[in-house]
C-alpha cells in the first residue's frame, strides 16, 4: 500500500463526516485524489438541490486527503468555492483534487466536483493548507 493510501485509510477511520457523506476512494496518490459520493435526500436544501455546505464539505474532504497524502499533517487555512451548477438527489459526484504549489510550510490545491454520469463541472474549490512537521504514520 502506498503512503498516500495508508494516510487516506488512517484519516478515513476517524473522519466521521466523510463516512456519513458515503465517500468512496477512486484514486489516492501523492498530491492527487479522486473520490466519489452519491447525493442523499438529507443533503438537500429547501430548493431540492444539494446544499452548498454539503458540496463544500465534499470538496474539502478531497482537499484534505490530497494535501495530507505526502505524509505530513496538513490543515486548511483558506478555502473558497464557486457554485456553477447544482446537483440533485441520486447524482453521483466526483471530486478530483490536484496540487498546484507545494512549499515546506504551505500547499495550494484545486478541487473540481463534477457529475459522474455527465462529466459536467458543478463546483470548483481552491484551498491552501499549512503543512505541520507532524507525520501521519509511524516511520517503519
Amino acid at each position: 500500500m502506498s503512503k498516500a493510501r495508508a494516510v487516506y485509510e488512517s484519516m478515513m477511520a476517524q473522519d466521521y463526516c466523510s463516512q456519513w457523506l458515503g465517500i468512496e476512494p477512486i484514486s489516492i496518490e501523492e498530491g492527487h485524489c479522486i473520490i466519489q459520493m452519491t447525493v442523499k435526500k438529507d443533503m438537500l436544501n429547501g430548493f431540492g438541490i444539494l446544499h452548498g455546505g454539503m458540496a463544500y464539505t465534499f470538496a474539502d474532504s478531497a482537499f484534505a486527503f490530497a494535501s495530507n497524502s505526502y505524509g505530513r499533517v496538513a490543515v486548511s487555512i483558506q478555502g473558497s468555492m464557486n457554485f456553477m451548477k447544482s446537483a440533485k438527489e441520486g447524482d453521483v459526484l466526483i471530486a478530483e483534487a490536484n496540487s498546484l504549489n507545494i512549499t515546506h510550510k504551505t500547499a495550494d490545491f484545486d478541487v473540481v466536483v463534477s457529475n459522474k454520469d455527465t462529466s459536467e463541472k458543478l463546483y470548483v474549490f481552491r484551498g491552501t493548507v499549512y503543512r505541520t512537521s507532524k507525520e501521519h504514520l509511524n516511520q517503519e
